[in-house]
């Protein structure tokens, strides 16, 4: 399996054996990918933003619709090609004999792969469980925690509903007591937020929950200074990392968290339903399994993976798609991500009633990003986006978060955004 490298051809050649069965990479443009990854390293990420040619090969890899302008990536991201045929072929090798090849020669791959995320995430091995999103990651460590009547969590308004339901039905059934924040986003006030969570912390604080990119709007929290302080406490520190993994660059171990979640099939761009649990070391044995092992007590990861009969073709997937990450690396992909916020925001923030819900600031944003028009309700031009231009994105309704979230990915181009700005430009003149 493929490891981190500095050297960029280095890496390539090391992924080609991985990549040995895809028929895209024998294609001419996957020939022409590997020929432009070699020839097109960029220490330089600020050089690589502006080289077009070099994306536009990185689109190629992927199987995206050329009519359907896909800025929804918020959601799910699609898989490049070498990680549908990976699944593909994981898939079919296991319906020749099923108990077989599943159990006994595709499952092995496991340890494998839990070492690549391990070298992925800054992790150590023996942290990390595979399970199938972000949501199924932080329900086992909510639901898993052994907290007493009157316990406290501090959480926000702007969580994920997935999480903020597991909550409440913590408190529900066990008496546990919620504490609630409620910002106003867009915020590039480090000291802020960080003195807004810390004033809500109490002897009875027990969690803090931290959702380190807002899925909303796209608005980062600064989860290493909220940990800290939270852990100067002796409070657990989780963390909903399921939109920053491999989005903005940074290791599990910077955030000082005792727990994260996040999903694969996002910003990894891995199977859909494909999903990481990290639980530091010392906090394993105490945290019950969502789903029942044979010692829920023991201090091996592995307790949290007892899922019964899934998709290993998914799941082994997942190791393709870690590969072509490294193709590109963290620290590129996320300044050209960034890089592709900037230039659509830019290009629009002044126009007539155009605002944007996100902050502009590269310590709080990545690639997500809420445009926002006045005297428009965002279904209405999430539907005009869609019906009028054929650009797909989502319209959002939240707490204190109104518009339309907006999210490129890799295979983004300039070009396309400059066709997302012609429409914004048309829809506020209108």
């Amino acid at each position: 399996m493929l490891h981190s490298r500095r050297n960029f051809i280095s890496t390539l050649s090391l992924a080609a054996p991985a990549f040995s069965f895809s028929t895209f990479l024998k294609t001419d443009d996957g020939k022409k990918l590997i020929e432009t990854l070699k020839h097109r390293q960029h220490p330089n990420v600020n050089a690589s933003n502006l080289d077009e040619d070099f994306w536009a090969m990185i689109k190629q890899a992927y199987s995206v619709s050329p009519t359907i302008l896909n800025l929804n990536n918020g959601g799910v991201s699609p898989q490049p090609r070498v990680v549908q045929e990976a699944v593909e072929h994981y898939n079919r090798l296991s319906n020749e004999a099923p108990s077989y090849y599943m159990w006994q020669i595709v499952d092995k791959g496991r340890e494998p792969l839990r070492n690549d995320l391990a070298r992925l995430s800054g992790a150590d091995a023996e942290e990390l469980a595979i399970n199938r999103n972000s949501s199924e990651a932080l329900e086992t460590i909510i639901f898993g925690l052994q907290l007493q009547p009157g316990d406290e969590v501090v959480l926000t308004k702007q969580d994920y509903p997935n999480m903020i339901n597991a909550w409440k039905q913590r408190e529900q059934r066990d008496g546990i007591v919620l504490k609630w924040l409620n910002f106003e986003f867009p915020i590039e006030d480090k000291d802020q937020i960080v003195q807004t969570f810390e004033n809500a912390f109490t002897d009875k604080t027990k969690v803090v929950h931290i959702t380190h990119m807002i899925n909303w709007n796209g608005q980062v929290l600064p989860a290493r200074e909220i940990a800290d302080r939270a852990k100067a406490r002796g409070i657990d520190v989780l963390v909903d990392a399921a939109h920053s993994f491999v989005h903005i660059d940074f290791k599990i171990p910077d955030l000082n968290c005792d727990y994260l979640g996040t999903s694969l099939h996002k910003w990894l761009c891995a199977p859909f339903g494909s999903g990481l649990l990290y639980i530091r070391k010392e906090k394993i044995a105490s945290l019950y399994p969502l789903l029942a092992a044979p010692n829920p007590l023991e201090d091996n990861i592995r307790k949290f993976e007892h899922l019964g009969t899934r998709s290993f073709a998914i799941e082994q997937g997942i190791a393709h798609a870690v590969d072509f990450h490294n193709m590109i690396g963290t620290e590129r992909k996320s300044a050209r991500l960034r890089y592709l916020k900037d230039y659509w925001t830019n290009a629009v923030k002044d126009l007539p009633g155009v605002t944007i819900g996100t902050p502009a600031h590269p310590a709080f944003s990545g690639a997500i990003a809420l445009l926002q028009m006045e005297g428009k309700e965002p279904g209405e031009v999430s539907n005009r986006l869609f019906h009028d231009f054929k650009i797909h994105t989502v319209a959002i309704n939240w707490e204190n978060i109104h518009g339309v979230r907006i999210t490129p990915n890799v295979y983004t181009l300039k070009s396309d955004l400059d066709r997302l700005i012609e429409a914004i430009t048309a829809i506020a003149k209108s």
